[in-house]
């Protein structure tokens, strides 16, 4: 009787199988150079733009920009000695950073309401609300501006901020969020006896920094480069924004050089934004894998 242990063993292993294997040093090599030609390609038209703002006003533009003969920042000062600079800057500050804070205020509220309150109609009004994401933003531009002109909000910062303060895809994204956090908290707040206001305040707001940090980014961001609503509500030239007032330079025969150097200017905020909370995004794509 042959013993089947003694039997030589037929299975193939993958060494000595044929055909030929995919060369995995190819694959490690191909990803990180499609990662940089795609952060080249971004990156060029910020390069280029810089270049050129600091090139002499002579009319250099890009390419001769990558070989100037000298460096200057006297396109930076023409543009910042602009009367209405300064206006259109406190402008996008004022519709940026108050838009952040009552977007994030008002998302936070809806977000903890939805996500942990039972109330009749919650589901259906959540995607009622949600619903709005699929509708464009250019199909309710006539409406709103209808609203805002019977309001009497027309060139005023009311009518530049009201409006974009409701934002559904705010109010989804910290719902999901706070979904996440553990129920045993509320209930032992609510044993405690705490109210509703101070177990969002305490409770709610700490707990979801990251995801505001984050959020507020991306709103600020937004709102800072937001045009078109700018463009049709501040029909003055104290009303405009930075990105409206800049836009506005091109039909003045305003040299590229000097559009250019208020475009850069236009950048460092959003680039000083990204920079203080920076940290806190990192924290909320770390915490958005977690468990409660």
């Amino acid at each position: 009787m042959v013993n089947l242990l003694d039997r030589p063993s037929t299975r193939r292993t993958p060494s000595s199988s044929s055909g030929v294997k995919p060369s995995r040093p190819v694959a490690r090599l191909t990803l990180p150079t499609l990662l940089a030609l795609t952060a080249i390609v971004t990156v060029l038209p910020f390069v280029a733009m810089v270049l050129v703002a600091f090139a002499p006003p002579s009319g250099q533009t890009f390419p001769d920009a990558f070989y100037p003969s000298r460096w200057t920042v006297e396109n930076f000062t023409r543009v910042l000695s602009s009367s209405d600079i300064p206006r259109w800057t406190v402008n996008s500050l004022l519709y940026s950073l108050v838009s952040v804070v009552f977007v994030l205020l008002f998302a936070a509220m809806a977000g903890y309401a939805f996500a942990k309150k039972r109330f009749p109609g919650r589901e259906l009004m959540f995607w009622a609300f949600l619903a709005t994401l699929m509708v464009p933003f250019q199909a309710t531009l006539i409406p709103s501006y209808i609203l805002i002109s019977r309001l009497d909000w027309v060139d005023s910062y009311w009518g530049l901020i009201v409006p974009t303060l409701a934002n559904s895809q705010a109010v989804f994204l910290l719902r999901q969020f706070i979904s996440q956090l553990p129920d045993e908290l509320f209930e032992a707040a609510e044993i405690d006896g705490a109210p509703e206001w101070k177990i969002f305040t305490l409770i709610v707001m700490p707990l979801i920094r990251p995801a505001l940090a984050t959020l507020g980014i991306f709103v600020f961001l937004w709102h800072w480069n937001d045009f078109l609503w700018p463009l049709v509500i501040g029909q003055s030239a104290n009303m405009q924004t930075l990105t409206v007032g800049l836009a506005t330079l091109q039909t003045q025969s305003v040299p590229i050089n000097q559009i250019m150097a208020g475009a850069t200017i236009t950048v460092i905020p959003s680039l000083l934004v990204f920079g203080l909370l920076q940290r806190y995004l990192t924290d909320s794509i770390t915490m958005s894998g977690l468990k409660s």
